[in-house]
């Protein structure tokens, strides 16, 4: 049937408002998505979100927070700082962010200290931050410190040999201390031979494994610190003390001899029995560990038992397994458990140690082994976690205690070489060849008809 005039003009007419109207809603949609933002993160470890724990900070933040980018004209790092700071901008409207070209301001650059291109500064009253390398971690530190409002001191003892806070060498403290000058702690070395004396705002005292004997004078400033009130962290390792072995009594404690044999660790490929591993069912109830999920490693542990008649309260916040024991004999390759001699597992590797006095309570927490927090050993699974928590409970920092570090999965597909064989086979071949198969079959039922 032949259509008329007006029923071929009616048709286009449709077709060009068909047309139209899809136009406007392409447009709408367009002008929708630049207005309105829905996002997902699917990661396995939420990497692109926030985590709960920078909620909570975010949470405690009650003035506006200005954040000020330099950065050149350089599209791509400002949408990369843009696109973190929008994950807090979710949390709290209130946080505004500027960018300024470094180079346009030179004077302003100079007298701020800003160093590195894309540096920001965070500003919460009359308070400011810097931050040179952007990602959640040191966001949520920055925020944490502006919270705080003021830093917490962490003195090491050194000269005999210790960990070196600023050192780089596999058994120095190095990296971990980094992480905590991050967290708004001031690292300081002092000599107490020299110095005689220790600091009045200080935090926390560290012992970090002397090698050569401490002399009496500096055990009895330790001490006078302990009775005083001061808040002390002991990385202890096996054998001598140096000295420090007199500190015991006065923490209400007993250093036990031995080191822990731990064969579990067989299982996931640690060879090493004196290497410990320990997961969430072998920590203790204490706020250090509260809701902490990660395993972690201790290179060469000893024991640590509480005197009962002591006026300390102590808590331990990392065991090791029923199948351990502590070696007291040699170390080789044919060590076994000696019953009678040798102590049966689980074994207290680290305790938290709490006494009240006047002017509040104070928290000592003692580890046995000094390895774990190395620059050798810190990312072993939750190690550097622990480390921060020990350090933030040392310091009163309970609210804060729970952010933890980030670390990526494993993203490695570890295949054998069959299956590696098969796969390749399938995709380069198999997969060509029915796809070409199927096109052959269409055509020829197609030429048929």
């Amino acid at each position: 049937m032949k259509q008329s005039k007006r029923t071929r003009l009616q048709s286009r007419l449709n077709s060009l408002l068909s047309l139209v109207l899809l136009l406007v809603l392409f447009g709408l949609f367009a002008w929708a998505s630049t207005q309105y933002t829905i996002e997902q993160d699917w990661t396995r470890t939420g990497r692109h979100s926030l985590s709960e724990a920078s909620r909570q900070v975010l949470q405690q933040l009650d003035q506006p927070v200005r954040i000020t980018a330099y950065a050149r004209d350089d599209m791509a790092l400002r949408e990369a700082i843009r696109s973190y700071v929008n994950r807090y901008r979710r949390f709290k409207d209130d946080i505004s962010l500027e960018f300024v070209n470094p180079e346009r301001v030179p004077d302003q650059v100079r007298e701020l200290g800003v160093s590195v291109n894309g540096e920001l500064i965070l500003r919460y009253g009359e308070r400011k931050e810097h931050v040179k390398n952007i990602n959640e971690e040191t966001l949520t530190n920055a925020l944490r410190r502006l919270v705080r409002g003021s830093e917490r001191l962490l003195v090491f003892m050194s000269g005999h040999g210790e960990r070196n806070p600023q050192g780089e060498a596999n058994h120095d403290l190095g990296a971990w201390a980094s992480q905590l000058t991050d967290s708004g702690f001031a690292i300081q070395r002092i000599d107490l031979n020299r110095a005689q004396t220790l600091p009045d705002n200080i935090s926390a005292l560290v012992l970090a494994g002397p090698e050569v004997e401490v002399f009496p004078g500096e055990i009895a400033i330790i001490r006078e610190y302990i009775e005083n009130g001061g808040n002390l962290l002991w990385l202890s390792d096996p054998g001598a003390q140096q000295g420090l072995e007199k500190l015991a009594p006065d923490l209400g404690i007993e250093l036990q001899d031995g080191v822990v044999i731990d064969f579990a660790g067989q299982m996931l490929g640690i060879d090493d029995p004196t290497i410990v591993l320990t997961t969430p069912g072998l920590y203790g109830d204490s706020a250090i560990t509260a809701d902490f999920e990660y395993a972690s490693i201790y290179p060469v542990a000893g024991g640590i038992t509480a005197r009962p008649s002591s006026d300390w309260t102590a808590t331990p916040f990392v065991t090791s397994g029923d199948h351990t024991w502590l070696e007291t004999g040699e170390l080789n390759e044919e060590v076994s458990f000696n019953q009678g001699e040798e102590v049966q597992g689980p074994i207290n590797i680290a305790m938290a140690l709490t006494r009240e006095l006047e002017h509040g309570q104070q928290r000592v927490a003692v580890i046995r082994d000094g390895d774990f927090l190395s620059n050798s050993y810190y990312q072993n699974g939750g190690n550097l976690e622990l480390g921060n928590r020990i350090v933030n409970w040392l310091s009163a920092d309970d609210e804060m205690i729970s952010i933890p570090a980030r670390t990526a999965p494993d993203n490695q597909l570890q295949l054998s070489n069959t299956a590696a064989v098969v796969i390749g086979f399938g995709f380069l071949l198999v997969l060509p060849a029915g796809l070409f198969a199927c096109g052959l079959i269409i055509w020829w039922r197609r030429r048929r008809r």
